[in-house]
């Protein structure tokens, strides 16, 4: 049985509805196309915002944690893509308070807090699992 009054599980309960609310509202914008990865597979406003919102929880929560994640904010530093960057910052700027500095940069260090390394204990995190079922509306 989980134990709900755990720290832990009571900060991931949190992280998922949040992040659960970030993404439902970028679905009801749908503010911009994905970008391609390297792999070929797409990467969404929504996937990078999750991700930036729940590292920064995490930093904020339990500093020490390692999170490794699927996202990495490489492509929204470049000229080209500078538009997604600020709307993913846009969107992290409703979850997050404004004492934290959301301001583009900083969206990308949380992202990036993502890029961790598995350790005794972490967290793991696919922001969005069946990216292109999401931009078909089909979750």
């Amino acid at each position: 049985m989980i134990n709900l009054t755990k720290p832990e599980t009571s900060f991931a309960i949190q992280a998922v509805r949040l992040a659960s609310k970030l993404v439902k509202q970028v679905e009801a914008e749908m503010v911009s196309p994905a970008i391609t990865k390297d792999d070929r597979s797409p990467v969404t406003v929504a996937d990078f915002a999750s991700q930036a919102l729940v590292g920064y929880l995490l930093a904020n929560s339990f500093p020490n944690d390692p999170l490794v994640g699927e996202e990495d904010s490489t492509p929204l530093r470049t000229p080209e893509e500078r538009a997604t960057l600020e709307q993913v910052t846009r969107f992290v700027t409703q979850f997050v308070s404004e004492e934290s500095g959301v301001e583009p940069e900083r969206v990308c260090e949380w992202i990036d807090h993502g890029n961790g390394e598995p350790a005794d204990r972490f967290w793991t995190l696919d922001p969005i699992d069946g990216t292109k079922g999401f931009l078909r509306g089909d979750q």
